[in-house]
């Protein structure tokens, strides 16, 4: 009789595998809020929390924690530093269009296997000093977690407008290597 405790098999989870699925998953829903959100409601909100600059600082953030540290970052050709910041003394800047954050969102995907495959899952800190305690595959969850955040912030202003989103559970096999 097999008396293995279910814990034991957790190792033979492929964490790398689920990271991948997952960022997969939730950046096809960020991108179906940026197509489905009306023009009007692209640029709407109070200052610094427009629909389009909360997109895109999920985006860049999801994109910045693939990379093993900030120095490593290799951003969107387009980024731009400013349009990151949903809090405090904020610039007005000229806001991304959807067709643009698209091509960010694109771009992320493109790269999301091949950057897990390059990260020390093993590391006991993230690489960012914003998260001291932080180890590399926890700031992957958080990550994601933050990601999420986000996207339901925007799918409830696009509920609001009446239109809704689909929830994506783990993105399909052939989407990850």
């Amino acid at each position: 009789m097999n008396h293995q405790c279910p814990f034991i098999r957790l190792h033979y989870v492929d964490i790398r595998q689920a990271i991948k699925r997952q960022n997969h998953a939730a950046l096809a829903m960020l991108r179906q809020c940026v197509e489905l959100c009306p023009d009007s409601v692209w640029t709407q909100g109070p200052h610094p929390r427009q629909t389009w600059r909360i997109a895109y600082h999920a985006a860049a953030y999801a994109h910045l924690y693939l990379f093993p540290d900030l120095q490593s970052f290799l951003p969107w050709p387009q980024h731009r530093l400013d349009c990151t910041y949903l809090e405090g003394e904020a610039p007005e800047v000229t806001p991304y269009t959807q067709p643009e954050l698209l091509e960010c969102i694109d771009l992320i995907v493109s790269e999301v296997d091949s950057r897990i495959d390059a990260l020390d899952l093993e590391a006991e800190t993230s690489g960012f000093t914003w998260y001291p305690t932080v180890s590399r595959v926890e700031l992957q969850i958080l990550s994601l977690r933050h990601l999420h955040g986000h996207i339901g912030q925007i799918s409830e202003i696009l509920i609001a407008h009446g239109i809704d989103t689909d929830w994506i559970g783990p993105a399909p096999a052939e989407r990850v290597r």
